[in-house]
């Protein structure tokens, strides 16, 4: 259900106040335009969250991705988290992963015709971008977990939250998982509930929608992960498992299922880890941090986990996981023979994708310099913002209702 991986350290809620005040202070500088947030001549679409730990960006930015990198020229900036490189690097056929960081080096191998930069300061990146000939006469820049990072004024701003931790349920840091209270999500032009049960009754799209009470101007939207057929991490596979994740098994299966050992490095893996295994007898799992950098200690690890595991077995990680383990020293052969990756995609619940996807296209068209593509398109919008949605029409159909009592650092009372 919903909620249901929240964890409150309520002995910790007078350190989420004084936490609350800090964060407090700096939005209230920027409301108050005393600390400046910029507006950039190319369109600008921010993907982030206010909560620590995974909720699905990566996946969302390569949707946003497959939809715009065929129409215009696109680029994606990021941090780069724990990269080894400093300020802006715009990645190359030569770039290594530990220069960019997993996140933007996977999007830079899936979409070699989409330009990847990193850079801390997003308002320095983005002029980089502008002024480099190489990507000068970009038609749109998607700005990966920037969210919180209010020195730039993103023309769409999407806000995620995790079906399982939603922002409405939790508290601020560190007796809850919130960055900042949750009315930041004020900012946000569409909000988007990730994670969710492929199966949604109505109640539950109504309850969401009443808790989230967002205003006319927002737009709501559901997704769910869709699961990818597994792929090898390394060449020397023989063979690919025919496991469909989006298909529950049943007993009259002609496949056996395999025994698995999972290995993660990501935030949030106890979705992922309840997700796979109705598909294996067993399941051991490696959880490393999120952005761990494998090491060879951890090969031998994985070797003495593998060998010890019941036969038939397989190795399952994560698609960003796989990024980081392609040059690890010290795998067997057993295990590199055995070892897959989980690609994801999302897809959208209610049918809603169209509509998201005609947002996304109307904004970019209507605020591009390129003159062609902002003729074509027939959509009527504001020119200054995303096509607004009356108080019963915010994404799913459903009102809107109170807001839910809060005290003043955004905690729920």
């Amino acid at each position: 259900m919903e909620g249901d991986h929240i964890t409150i350290n309520r002995w910790l809620i007078p350190f989420s106040w004084l936490y609350g005040l800090g964060v407090g202070i700096r939005n209230l500088l920027f409301d108050t335009e005393v600390l400046k947030s910029r507006k950039f001549s190319v369109p600008v679409i921010s993907v982030g969250n206010i909560t620590v730990g995974g909720s699905g960006k990566t996946p969302h930015v390569e949707y946003l991705v497959k939809l715009l990198h065929n129409r215009v020229k696109t680029a994606v900036l990021s941090r780069g988290y724990k990269r080894k490189s400093k300020g802006f690097f715009l990645a190359d056929d030569n770039t290594k992963m530990e220069q960019i960081g997993d996140e933007p080096y996977q999007i830079h191998k899936k979409f070699p015709n989409v330009y990847v930069a990193v850079d801390p300061n997003r308002c320095h990146g983005i002029d980089t971008l502008l002024a480099t000939p190489q990507t000068s006469g970009l038609d749109v820049v998607l700005l990966d977990d920037a969210f919180q990072h209010r020195y730039v004024k993103p023309g769409i701003n999407i806000l995620l939250t995790d079906y399982h931790r939603i922002i409405t349920d939790d508290i601020l840091l560190p007796a809850g998982r919130l960055r900042e209270p949750v009315n930041g999500k004020d900012r946000a032009d569409i909000v988007i509930v990730t994670k969710c049960p492929t199966e949604m009754k109505p109640m539950t799209y109504r309850v969401l929608q009443r808790n989230m009470n967002l205003f006319p101007y927002q737009h709501l939207f559901f997704t769910t992960l869709n699961y990818c057929p597994l792929q090898p991490v390394f060449p020397e596979a023989n063979y690919i498992p025919a496991i469909d994740f989006n298909v529950k098994p049943s007993e009259d299966d002609a496949l056996p299922l395999p025994h698995a050992l999972l290995i993660t490095g990501i935030a949030s893996p106890r979705q992922m880890l309840e997700d796979i295994k109705p598909y294996c007898k067993s399941i051991t799992h490696i959880s490393f941090a999120d952005h761990h950098n494998f090491t060879p200690s951890d090969a031998e690890s994985i070797n003495f986990a593998y060998k010890m595991m019941p036969k038939p077995g397989i190795i399952i990680t994560t698609e960003k996981d796989a990024v980081r383990m392609t040059d690890l020293k010290g795998l067997s052969t057993k295990v590199r023979e055995n070892l897959y990756y989980l690609p994801i995609d999302i897809k959208f619940l209610q049918d809603d994708g169209e509509k998201f996807n005609q947002l996304i296209l109307d904004y970019v068209r209507k605020n591009s310099r390129n003159n062609i593509l902002a003729q074509a398109t027939n959509t009527v919008a504001s020119p200054n913002s995303l096509p607004t949605s009356n108080s019963n029409n915010t994404g799913n159909g459903f009102g809107n209702t109170g807001r839910a009592n809060r005290d003043l650092f955004g905690n729920p009372v």
